[in-house]
């Protein structure tokens, strides 16, 4: 009597680890197990980025507000505490968004605060 094997399992799983592997250079694209240790390397750096994406976007607005802010004679840290302090519930995003994109929503803000 044949062997039972779950043949049609197996294919569908190596071929999913290989699918993920696709772009990867030489034998970390075509070969099982090395794709395989590549791939779940790639999946280990994608969950922990996704953590430090917040991180370092936090930082960039924080740098963005102080850049706008000390152009208006303000510090970053007195900004955020008038704020506080106003009870002006815009985030860091906002905030970051409109020092870039819109100073002179920005200055009104600034203004409001002082």
């Amino acid at each position: 009597m044949p062997r039972s094997v779950n043949a049609v399992a197996s294919r569908r799983r190596r071929k999913k680890v290989l699918n993920l592997a696709k772009g990867y250079w030489g034998s970390r694209s075509k070969v099982f197990t090395i794709a395989k240790n590549t791939v779940e390397k790639g999946l280990q750096y994608a969950y922990r980025d996704r953590k430090v994406k917040k991180r370092e976007f936090r930082g960039l607005w924080i740098q963005r507000i102080n850049a706008g802010a000390r152009q208006h004679g303000i510090s970053y840290s007195q900004l955020i505490g008038k704020l506080a302090a106003k009870n002006i519930g815009l985030n860091r995003k906002v905030l970051a968004d409109l020092a870039m994109n819109h100073p002179e929503a920005f200055k009104a803000v600034i203004d409001t605060v002082k």
